[in-house]
This record gives structure tokens, C-alpha cells and sequence, in this order.
């Protein structure tokens, strides 16, 4: 058996003239080179002939179906939502657009003519997305069409010329033609080839999945646009602080902040509700990772409707609470310092747990306290209060440094504040940051000696206020709050489904090759049977020829290697007596006429 060949020729891409060496191979395999893909050919209408409308119009539609514009497509796709994650979206957060606008003013006009702060509903965002959506569409529909048919039929029969394909082996054998093609299609059918005999050669298939997969991947692709369009049309997604012992009723008017997608209608919210029975922060208190949280969970009551029967529930990071389709994660922590304030009567005026937001992971926090309604001055005038509040829950101590927490823990609570009297705001209709206090239109209170009044405080401790105007108590209770997210993700399992897809797609269509086998058995000119093998992938790989060797010799164990027909021998035949006489007797006639020609006396001439 002759060792396995390995050629550089391959089937042309374009066309090329009959006399080309490529047309002729082209020309030579026939149905056997074709069909080993279901891509759609590549058409360039550069230096080509002259396209009428009809031409133009199917040339526009091959380009935009093709691979490489759906990969130009998606890679438009990710650097066009690159501005969504840098710049501030009215979708998600219109009090930070209105801050970034307020700041840079040269910018917005630009931002808003380029509808940078409304980026996923921009109309160059959803042109991309929809020519990507098309172009997927485009591509997978007839070529799953095509993939049907391959599978319906058969491999192609074998080229007239084995010698040319890629991967090539052949031997005489002493087995009759009849069995070595029977021997063959049983040996290539137990390889899991698709195998059928075809007039004088086995014809066989394998590697189908790997079209599979890339059809996989487009599919999932598609998944994938679906469900990201899915999100945005018909999610919602709110924010919730609660504090120890309240609850929160998943209705809209419960929310701190809530945002939805377009096609997304209120009146769907899932009907549940839950309490904060109570939150457990534990933090590590030695070694390098002092500080980092070791339990930090929000321990829960719900309830799924009105009336019906409450069951407990653990919520931690990553790890949500799931009710009626609705997911609620623990997002954040913090502490609220409960704070009486009292007028210059001694009248209670406010009195309530204020929760203040940490700056840092040790829970320093800052927030504001306001009194708007109830507080008279000493003159009986009213008016309104507010604090700026700076909270650390492990105080440092007196002239050591700034006042930053050194523990997220209450080990050393102290809460400085600064008192200011006038008018908060609140009344002009302006939305307003309820833990920034608005001071444009307020006065600081100041002591005695004229300086602004400001103080640390300890649980229980009082800051007293200048000319009668009361007093603030920290109380020696501090409860704590957690925040949640409530959110609803319809398109999150076809995302999840479509990701898992294209990975698998991907994978086949990498690690799997597909390619054809032809096994040829003839009877030679001499009567023995010859024995042709050849092999043809749709990429050129190391791994064809050594498949067709490793069947080679599983064949040549049914259909073994004929011996080598016996040299003719060079050595003449023995001559009988009288032959021999005779031939003796020529030679001297010979040499005598020889002599006598060159004139020349030659030994032997008189006898």
C-alpha cells in the first residue's frame, strides 16, 4: 500500500478561464468539490459587467447577508453602546443628565442633536441593530433551506481523477472489486460516515454538525437581539430604601425611583410585598482583609398577595428574592441615626430614624435632616430647619485625624451636624435630592461668640440652638436600612439561552471539519483489483490525511495489498547442441568477414 499524498490543489473561489490549471481541477470534481459549505458565494460588482436594477438591488442584498457585513454589523453594534455606558441616560437616570447637562454646557446642544443621552432609542442605534437583525435573517434562511437539501441527499459521487484531491493513497489487492467497495462502505458507515456506493467507487459524508453549529451560532445571535429587545421594551426596574421593621407594597407609588421600558405597562407589577425583619452585617476585624463584609444579609417577610399567608426569606448579595416573576437583590447598607428635634418650647417638632449614605466601606455617611413643617421660632414665626449630617460608626477619637469611620461597625458612633434655619426649598415643585440640604436660601445658626454652630455628638448627647430656637437630641437608638432593587428582566432566559447557543455554535464550527471520502475498486489491465483512496475537507487540515491513512489500513486488513507480480529474468535461455554448432559457426563467418573489410589479420581467420 503506497504511503498517503498530500496536495497543495484546491477548488477555485471565482471563475477562471478553461485553460487555467484551477478550471480544469474545478471542472475535473465536479458535484464532488461543491456543497461543502452553505455560505453564499462572494459577488463583486467591481470591473464586472454593467447591472441593471434587479442586479444592483440582489448584489446590495448578497453583500448585506454576507458574513463579513454581519460581523461589520456587530462590531458597529458594541462600539455604539459604548456612549450608553460613559454618558448619563435619561432611561436610566434623569437627575444625573440633569447634572451633566448643568455642567457642561457647550456639550449638550451636541449630546441632544446626536441623541447621545437617549442612546439605545436613537435612531442610528435601532438602524444598526436592524440591518444586523436583517442581515442574520438573510443569511440563515437560505442557507438552512440549502443544509436541508444537503441532508436530504446523498454524498456526491467520486471525481474521475482521484489523484488530484488533497489526500490520496492507493494499492492492487487480491480482493475482487465487488468486495473491497462492499468492505469499504461497511467499514466507513461504522466510522459514522453518511456512505453509499456510486456507480464503481463508495462515496462517503461526515461532519455535518459542523454547518450545524454555525447555523447554531447565527440562530443564537438572533436569540440574543430578540431578547436585549425584549429587556428594553418591557422591563422595570425600581429602587427601594427601607429601614428595620417597615415594608415596602410592590406598587409604583412605594418606589424611591422607578424607570420601565417603553411597551411596559404599570398595571403588570406583580402583586407581593415584604418587611425588614432585620439586617445582619458582620465585617472582619483582623488580618488583611479587615473590614470586608462576612454576613451581609437582609432577612425578610413576604407575602405573594394581599391578605395571604407571610413566609421568611434570607436575601444576600447575588443571591435574590424571587416572587411572581419579580427579583428583589440587596443592593447597599447603611445606618440612620433616629434624631428628636424640639422648638423653643421644648414642643417635639421631629422625630424619626434619618437615613444617612456611606461615602466609603467603613459606612462613613453624610446626609441631611429637614424639618419642614411644625417649628415656630421664638417669635411664633414659621419657619424650617435643616442639618447637614456627617455619621461615622467607629469614631477614631479626638485629634486623631479627620472624622472618617475606622470600622463599619457601631463601635464608636458620633454625629456631627450643622444646623440652618430659613427656607428648605421644598415648595417651589422642584424635585429635590432628599439627602442634600439646599442652603441657597437658608442661615446657619451660630453661637455665641458668632462662630457657626456645629458639634459632635454621642448617643444621647444634645446640641443645644443659639436664641432659643431648641434643640437637636441624638438618641441612643440607631437602626439600620438596606436597599433593594426590584426588577423584571423578561428577556434574561432567552439572553441566557441564546448565549449558551452561540458558545456551542461557535465551538462546532471550529472543532469540526467536515469532508468526503471515496474509495474506488477497479480490476487493473493485469486482472488484479485496484484499490484508489482520496479525501476532500472544506479547509485544508492535518487531520484529513491522517483519517484517510488510519482507514486505509483498516481497509487493507479486508482488501489486502496483492504481492508484486515476478520480474522477467534477463538471463537467456540454454541452447541446444546443433543450435549452439551453428551459432558457433555464424561467428566465424563473421569475424572472417570483418577481416577481410578492415584488411587486417585476425587471430582464428586461416581455420
Amino acid at each position: 500500500m503506497s504511503k498517503t499524498e498530500t496536495t497543495a490543489d484546491t477548488a477555485p473561489d471565482g471563475p477562471e478561464t478553461d485553460s487555467t490549471p484551477e478550471a480544469r481541477e474545478a471542472r475535473e470534481l465536479g458535484a464532488a468539490g461543491s456543497q461543502l459549505s452553505t455560505a453564499p458565494r462572494e459577488e463583486s460588482a467591481i470591473g464586472g459587467p454593467s447591472l441593471g436594477p434587479i442586479g444592483w438591488i440582489r448584489w446590495f442584498w448578497r453583500q448585506l447577508t454576507s458574513m463579513r457585513v454581519a460581523l461589520i454589523l456587530l462590531f458597529m453594534l458594541s462600539l455604539a453602546a459604548i456612549p450608553g455606558s460613559l454618558i448619563p441616560q435619561n432611561t436610566v437616570d434623569e437627575l444625573k443628565v440633569q447634572t451633566f447637562q448643568e455642567k457642561h454646557e457647550t456639550l449638550t446642544p451636541v449630546y441632544e442633536k446626536l441623541q447621545l443621552f437617549d442612546v439605545y432609542s436613537s435612531v442610528w442605534f435601532s438602524a444598526i441593530y436592524l440591518l444586523l437583525f436583517i442581515s442574520l435573517i438573510g443569511c440563515i434562511v437560505p442557507r438552512t433551506w440549502q443544509f436541508a437539501g444537503q441532508l436530504r441527499g446523498r454524498p456526491p459521487g467520486a471525481p474521475k481523477r482521484l489523484n488530484r484531491l488533497p489526500a490520496y493513497t492507493t494499492w492492487r489487492t487480491t480482493a475482487e472489486p465487488e468486495e473491497a467497495r462492499e468492505a469499504a462502505l461497511t467499514m466507513l458507515r461504522k466510522r459514522r460516515f453518511r456512505a453509499h456506493t456510486a456507480g464503481d467507487a463508495v462515496a462517503a459524508e461526515k461532519g455535518y454538525l459542523r454547518e450545524t453549529g454555525n447555523l447554531l451560532f447565527h440562530i443564537a445571535l438572533i436569540v440574543m437581539l430578540v431578547a436585549f429587545a425584549t429587556g428594553q421594551l418591557f422591563k422595570s426596574e425600581g429602587g427601594k430604601l427601607i429601614m428595620e421593621g417597615d415594608g415596602f407594597s410592590n406598587t409604583l407609588t412605594q418606589y424611591d425611583d422607578f424607570k420601565s421600558g417603553s411597551m411596559y405597562d404599570t398595571d403588570d407589577l406583580e402583586p407581593f410585598s415584604f418587611n425588614l425583619d432585620k439586617f445582619v452585617g458582620t465585617f472582619e476585624r483582623n488580618g488583611p482583609q479587615v473590614g470586608t463584609a462576612r454576613e451581609f444579609e437582609a432577612h425578610v417577610s413576604y407575602s405573594t398577595d394581599a391578605g395571604g399567608k407571610e413566609r421568611k426569606a434570607v436575601i444576600e448579595v447575588n443571591e435574590p428574592l424571587e416572587v411572581n416573576g419579580s427579583k428583589v437583590y440587596l443592593i447597599g447598607h447603611g445606618y440612620a441615626p433616629v434624631i428628636t428635634v424640639r422648638d423653643g418650647a421644648g414642643k417635639v417638632v421631629f422625630k424619626g430614624a434619618t437615613p444617612l449614605l456611606p461615602i466609603d466601606n467603613n459606612i462613613t455617611s453624610t446626609g441631611a435632616i429637614k424639618v419642614m413643617d411644625g417649628y415656630r421660632d421664638k417669635n411664633g414665626k414659621k419657619q424650617q430647619l435643616g442639618f447637614n449630617a456627617f455619621f461615622v460608626p467607629t469614631f477614631a477619637g479626638k485629634g486623631n485625624g479627620n472624622m472618617f469611620s475606622q470600622f463599619p461597625e457601631l463601635d464608636f458612633p458620633v454625629l456631627a451636624l450643622t444646623g440652618y434655619r430659613g427656607s428648605l426649598g421644598v415648595d417651589s415643585g422642584l424635585p429635590q435630592n432628599v439627602y442634600q440640604l439646599d442652603t441657597s436660601k437658608m442661615k446657619q445658626f451660630k453661637d455665641a461668640d458668632g462662630n457657626k454652630l456645629a458639634q459632635r455628638l454621642l448617643p444621647g448627647e444634645t446640641m443645644k440652638l443659639p436664641d432659643g430656637a431648641g434643640s437637636v437630641t441624638f438618641e441612643k437608638e440607631i437602626k439600620e436600612w438596606a436597599t433593594f432593587q426590584i426588577s423584571q428582566q423578561p428577556g434574561n432566559g432567552l439572553a441566557l439561552a441564546g448565549a449558551i447557543g452561540a458558545v456551542l455554535g461557535l465551538t462546532g464550527s471550529l472543532f469540526i471539519q467536515r469532508r468526503r471520502i471515496w474509495v474506488r475498486a477497479v480490476r487493473g489491465a493485469d486482472g488484479v483489483t485496484v484499490v484508489e483512496m482520496a479525501g476532500l475537507g472544506r479547509s485544508e487540515s492535518a487531520k484529513l490525511p491522517e483519517e484517510l491513512g488510519d482507514l486505509a489500513l483498516t481497509l487493507n486488513a479486508e482488501a489486502p495489498t496483492a504481492p508484486e507480480p515476478e520480474p522477467e529474468s534477463e538471463e537467456p535461455a540454454p541452447e541446444s547442441e546443433p543450435e549452439e554448432e551453428a551459432r558457433e559457426a555464424a561467428e566465424d563467418t563473421s569475424v572472417a568477414a570483418t577481416a577481410t573489410t578492415t584488411g587486417e589479420p585476425v587471430e582464428g581467420a586461416e581455420k
